[in-house]
């Protein structure tokens, strides 16, 4: 069940031409170097072309040779340096990986230097620029080790992404509270993370381009061996090679590469993705692409290319004054989210939809008793939640602000603590519905609003509105999150709808919708004043802080709407969530009730993101938590998921508000640290099946 997964050095030589591959090269170096002119000529000081020539030659007024020597040129070569490095790391992971989409982006790594930059910060400590990049290499490295252990290699596309994105999603959501927590401490990372080849002199670059060299030298070296991998493990071994030895030293050669573009300039998303897909049609014609040595240079300076393209494009677009607080990863991440999404839509998808979970049949009694030990904990967590905070209550304060008699001090802390609680609890139940339904819909148990798209697509229009509405009420916010979603929901599930949403394709469009989403909210939250940006990173965390009832009652209607819809057609729902056919022979309207029931979802996700932000793990969790408790029969897992996902976010939102009191963490973040490692098990225990 995958996606082919051809690199270039697993395609047949004989469909390949002997000639033409040095001017191949040789008009991507003039490509490279007019893209260098040109960048070296832009930026917010009125100094052209003439005056950097003149600064070039030494003729040139002091005030415009600082802005060439100082700024330009060390930018224009950090933006080489970078480029290269991160396509030939790509290049390395999808050869020695057999995977098209394995990267520096796809393999978690530069979620795991962002953790580890991150926390080294949170604790105070300033390091060096070298100490520094090798805090980032431990990190990604670590990172890669997970993702690649957890999919196994050769095995497919969709396993890869899913436990990269899973990882991502996680290790972006602590180091982000790590941000909120120790605002001092990492002042900066946030805006590192976006990727940004700006420099202040060569320095940098000086001290970084020596590792560089070494990762490049130690690929070249190895590319023989990586080229009787493609031959398959066996073969290889025929040959004399150590499989496993060589596998582990490519790896940590390419996250050593990673790990410079990252120290140099931050992480700058997908070039490591887009540079070897965009040789590889060369390798179908050229034989020297073929071949590891041929296939890494070429890989390197078309990655040189987009780095400084996506430069080049951003100054001549954008006027230089903005242009200038712009990063450049954003630009690449951007493109690169165009760019996977197009190759989700062309690859050949050999996987139908996932099969369904094995039938369960659980006896009534079992139902009625796990419904009510849940609702015994719903209540349990709510009151806890109510009571507990910066400020302990009793339930006899309670039971007075009920009947409006309770003091001044006792009131407001009730009037600000009870919305949200109930925020937390709505939205729970709401996102564990939304996951239900999209579950049964795409026949994919892994599926998920997050990990779709879905909550990246209402995060950025409630976002967009947050940033530059700044009196914007509760409905205006909602509305904003649903029209996001359900711009990134007709654009996800319609590509994926061909063929009838095979697993391949719809998580590689979502993945690609959730990082071109997260990427323009970055932009947003980059170009706003730092007070909408502390709001909107508070928000982005999964914060119920400064909810008010106003705030919930969207959710709270499109909850109840939702549950009574879920709870009408559940015998519908199970019909769908079986197979294509089944459906058909008893009269159902597939496409109708599938759009209905994913209609239905995206207004869940939006309105609860717009309550309570941006909450992940919890569509995932709650379902497949529920359908292990009571079986597949919808009439049962609704209401089972429901109550799972109200007490796991309002826990989590508990848990957050009080274990450092006052400071608090986001409800997101520890369902985050719930949900990521509840993934990846589900990933393993599904190893045996191919993705």
């Amino acid at each position: 069940m995958a996606v082919t997964a051809t690199t270039p050095a697993t395609r047949p030589p004989t469909a390949t031409s002997r000639t033409g591959a040095a001017p191949v090269t040789a008009a991507l170096v003039l490509l490279v170097v007019a893209l260098a002119v040109v960048d070296i000529t832009q930026g917010t000081a009125a100094v052209g072309a003439p005056e950097v020539w003149k600064a070039l030659t030494g003729r040139a007024d002091p005030a415009d040779a600082s802005v060439v020597i100082a700024s330009r040129l060390p930018r224009m070569t950090a933006g080489l340096l970078v480029g290269a490095v991160l396509g030939m790391a790509g290049a390395a992971l999808q050869a020695v990986s057999r995977n098209v989409l394995a990267s520096p982006d796809t393999l978690a790594v530069n979620a795991g230097s962002y953790f580890a930059l991150g926390l080294t910060a949170a604790t105070g400590v300033s390091l060096p620029l070298l100490a520094s990049s090798g805090v980032a290499f431990a990190g990604g490295l670590a990172a890669a080790a997970v993702v690649l252990g957890l999919s196994g290699l050769g095995t497919g596309t969709v396993r890869l992404v899913l436990a990269g994105s899973a990882l991502t999603l996680g290790l972006t959501a602590v180091t982000e509270g790590l941000l909120l927590l120790f605002p001092q401490q990492t002042e900066g990372i946030y805006q590192w993370n976006q990727g940004s080849i700006a420099q202040n002199g060569f320095d940098g670059v000086l001290q970084t381009a020596p590792i560089a060299a070494v990762g490049v030298v130690g690929l070249l070296l190895l590319a023989r061996r990586v080229d009787a991998l493609a031959l398959g493990d066996d073969a290889a071994r025929g040959l004399g090679v150590p499989v496993r030895a060589t596998r582990v030293t490519a790896v940590v050669l390419a996250a050593l590469l990673s790990t410079t573009a990252v120290t140099l300039a931050g992480p700058i998303g997908f070039v490591g993705l887009c540079a070897p897909a965009l040789v590889r049609p060369l390798a179908r014609r050229f034989r020297a692409f073929t071949r590891t040595r041929g296939a890494l240079p070429v890989a390197g300076l078309t990655g040189a290319a987009l780095v400084l393209g996506a430069d080049v494009l951003l100054r001549a677009v954008v006027p230089a004054d903005v242009a200038v607080g712009v990063p450049t990863g954003v630009v690449t991440s951007v493109v690169g989210a165009v760019f996977l999404i197009v190759m989700a839509t062309r690859a050949r998808d050999t996987a139908g939809a996932a099969a369904p979970d094995r039938l369960r049949i659980r006896s009534r009694s079992v139902f009625l008793v796990t419904t009510g030990v849940l609702l015994v904990l719903l209540v349990g967590v709510t009151v806890a939640a109510v009571l507990l905070g910066d400020t302990k209550l009793l339930l006899g304060d309670v039971l007075n602000w009920i009947q409006g008699n309770a003091g001044r001090t006792t009131a407001f802390v009730l009037d600000t603590r009870v919305p949200r609680v109930l925020a937390a609890l709505l939205a729970g139940a709401a996102l564990a519905l939304a996951g239900t339904l999209v579950q049964a819909v795409t026949r994919n148990p892994l599926a998920e609003p997050s990990i779709l798209g879905v909550s990246g697509g209402a995060a950025l229009g409630a976002v967009l509105l947050v940033t530059t509405v700044t009196t914007a009420g509760s409905w205006s916010v909602a509305g904003a999150a649903f029209a996001g979603a359900a711009l990134s929901a007709v654009l996800v599930f319609g590509l994926a709808a061909r063929g009838g949403f095979q697993q391949n394709r719809l998580v590689l469009v979502g993945f690609g919708a959730a990082t071109g989403a997260a990427a323009l909210i970055s932009l947003l939250i980059i170009l706003t004043d730092p007070f909408n940006a502390t709001k909107a990173l508070t928000w982005l965390s999964g914060s119920t802080y400064g909810r008010t009832l106003p705030d919930v009652l969207p959710l709270a209607a499109v909850l109840a709407v939702g549950a009574v819809l879920a709870a009408v057609r559940r015998t519908e729902l199970d019909l769908v969530s079986l197979d294509e056919d089944t459906p058909r022979l008893l009269g159902l309207r597939l496409g109708r009730g599938r759009l209905g029931f994913l209609v239905l979802a995206v207004l869940l996700t939006a309105t609860a993101v717009a309550a309570a932000g941006t909450i992940g793990f919890v569509g995932l969790v709650a379902p497949h938590a529920a359908r292990a408790l009571v079986g597949r029969p919808h009439a049962r897992v609704v209401p089972v998921a429901v109550l799972l996902g109200a007490v796991l976010v309002c826990t989590a939102d508990l848990v957050g508000r009080t274990v450092i009191a006052p400071a608090q963490l986001g409800a997101g973040l520890m369902t985050a640290v719930i949900g990521t490692p509840y993934f990846l098990h589900l990933l393993v225990r599904s190893r045996g099946g191919r993705g």
